[in-house]
């Protein structure tokens, strides 16, 4: 059950990003083309441009979550002497990692309330400002899950290294 739901959220997450590429890409162009080109002003292309962008970082952040492949400094984990310690190790960042995603989810929530609370909106189309937002609620709840996924895998990890050991 679980690996279809990661798999159907994979798959959403990749079209996002690659929707939201498309779109970046796009928009830039039509930018500079109606800018350079035509001699045109097209100020909408950079309310949609920030807002694909933001949708692309944070989807992005996802995928990097998702797959472990995120920023790491792996020199202690190379460097622990029996796989024990690096359970022990892989815990402990997961552990923390788990605690700031908590911290960023709490935040996250405060931004987007506060944007109902002061109601602002992007300067030519008018968008809400809460719904690029979500997109930072969404990276952070899903980076939540993949911390307590990691610290789950973690202990996982040090049962089998303690099972084996006995």
């Amino acid at each position: 059950m679980f690996a279809s739901l990661d798999k159907g959220i994979a798959t959403g997450l990749h079209a996002v990003a690659i929707l939201c590429s498309i779109l970046l890409a796009g928009l830039l162009l039509l930018l500079v083309l109606f800018r350079y080109v035509f001699g045109w002003n097209f100020v909408a292309a950079h309310d949609l441009s920030l807002m694909a962008s933001i949708f692309l970082y944070m989807s992005g952040a996802l995928i990097a979550s998702r797959n472990r492949e995120h920023l790491t400094v792996t020199y202690l984990e190379t460097r622990l002497p029996s796989g024990r310690a690096r359970a022990i190790q892989r815990i402990v960042v997961a552990l923390i990692t788990t605690i700031v995603a908590g911290f960023f989810i709490y935040w996250s929530y405060e931004m987007v309330s506060w944007g109902f609370k002061r109601p602002q909106t992007t300067v030519t189309l008018h968008i809400p400002l809460w719904i690029p937002q979500l997109a930072i609620v969404a990276a952070a709840i899903g980076s939540f899950c993949y911390a307590l996924r990691d610290l789950i895998l973690g202990f996982r990890e040090l049962g089998n290294q303690e099972e084996r050991s006995a």
